[in-house]
C-alpha cells in the first residue's frame, strides 16, 4: 500500500509538470501571435501622430486612416537671405541671415508604407484566440500631462484570460500573479500606457524579435 501510495503522488506530480508543460506551450504559441497583433497597432499608432499629431483611440477611424492617408515626404535645406532690418542698420550694407527650407517632395501611402498590399490591418483589432469572434483589444488614448504640456499617448490590451480562456483556470490564475524577467508580468497583454509615455510592450524579448 505504501507503494501505491507513492505511485499515486508520483502520477500526480508527474500530472501536474506535464500540464503546466503543456499550458506554457499553448501559452507561448498564442502570445505570439497576440504580440503581432499589438506591434501592428503600435505601428498604426505611431504613423497616426506623424500625421495628426495625436493618436487615436476608435477602431474604425484607425482602419479608415490607413485606407486614405499619406505621408509628406519633405527635404530640410539651408538657405540664406537679405536680413532687411540689419541692413537698414548696417547703412545698406546688405547683410544676411540662414534659414531653413522645408521642401515637400512628395506623398506616399500610410497603407503602403507599413502594410503593402497586405490588409491584415482590417483584423487587426480582433483578439486571436477569443472565445468571441468579434472580442476588440481595449484601446484607449488621451493626453498625459508633463510639466504643462499635453504629450499624446495611447494605450492596447487584453486580459490573459480571455487568450487563454479554454485553459485551466488554477493555471491562468498563476499567469496572471506572473512577476519575472522572462514572463509577461500582470494580468494583461498591453502595448504603450496611459500613465507614462511608453510604446512598447510588456512582454519580454523572448516573445520578440525586437520590443
Amino acid at each position: 500500500s505504501l507503494w501505491l501510495i507513492i505511485l499515486t503522488f508520483a502520477l500526480l506530480l508527474f500530472n501536474s509538470i506535464y500540464n503546466e508543460l503543456k499550458f506554457d506551450e499553448v501559452k507561448n504559441a498564442r502570445y505570439q501571435v497576440v504580440i503581432k497583433n499589438l506591434k501592428d497597432i503600435r505601428d498604426t499608432q505611431l504613423a497616426h501622430r506623424a500625421v495628426k499629431g495625436v493618436f487615436q483611440k476608435d477602431w474604425d477611424s484607425l482602419v479608415k486612416f490607413i485606407d486614405v492617408d499619406s505621408f509628406t515626404i519633405t527635404q530640410r535645406r539651408d538657405s540664406s537671405v537679405i536680413d532687411i532690418e540689419m541692413t537698414k542698420r548696417y547703412g545698406g550694407v546688405k547683410t544676411y541671415k540662414d534659414i531653413i527650407i522645408v521642401d515637400t517632395l512628395g506623398f506616399v501611402s500610410v497603407k503602403d508604407s507599413l502594410f503593402g498590399i497586405d490588409e491584415r490591418y482590417k483584423t487587426m483589432m480582433f483578439v486571436p484566440f477569443a472565445k468571441n469572434d468579434d472580442a476588440k483589444f481595449e484601446l484607449n488614448a488621451g493626453f498625459l500631462n508633463q510639466n504643462g504640456i499635453n504629450i499624446p499617448v495611447f494605450e492596447a490590451f487584453v486580459k490573459k484570460r480571455v487568450v487563454l480562456h479554454d485553459q485551466s483556470v488554477n493555471l491562468v490564475l498563476k499567469e496572471n500573479q506572473v512577476q519575472s524577467v522572462d514572463g509577461v508580468n500582470g494580468a494583461s497583454l498591453k502595448i504603450g500606457s496611459m500613465n507614462e509615455v511608453n510604446t512598447n510592450g510588456n512582454w519580454p524579448k523572448n516573445y520578440s524579435k525586437d520590443k
